[in-house]
């Protein structure tokens, strides 16, 4: 998994690519709840899986623009480069998980998720 998230994110080093991953999938891991936080973190690998696992989860989510500008803070970063980082873990994550997997954590979250795990953003016509 660090590999690919090395690679989509073109991080010069390993420890870039890790740092980028331990910041998303905390993040995410205090945004998902129930069953589809346990069936997430069984398809990631298990050090992956522990740092998701061992968030608690919020009681308001965050939409996905207030999630991106969240870990900014946290990291001190940009919001340009957060959310370069959090595209290219949450689209690796988005593979690992499968589409069934996606779209039950795309319906529990709030909008703007989608186009972080790299998927279309569909809002039902009126």
């Amino acid at each position: 998994m660090l590999e690919k998230v090395r690679y989509e994110g073109a991080y010069p080093t390993r420890e870039r690519a890790e740092e980028a991953v331990r910041l998303v999938l905390a993040g995410l891991g205090r945004q998902l709840t129930g069953d589809e936080r346990v069936d997430l973190a069984a398809c990631l690998p298990l050090e992956a899986a522990r740092i998701l696992s061992a968030q608690i989860p919020t009681l308001q989510p965050l939409t996905g623009w207030a999630f991106v500008k969240d870990l900014a803070t946290q990291a001190g970063a940009s919001l340009a480069t957060t959310r370069w980082d959090t595209g290219s873990v949450l689209t690796t994550v988005a593979a690992l998980a499968g589409s069934d997997l996606l779209t039950r954590i795309l319906q529990q979250l709030p909008t703007g998720y989608a186009l972080l795990f790299g998927q279309a953003q569909l809002t039902p016509a009126l």
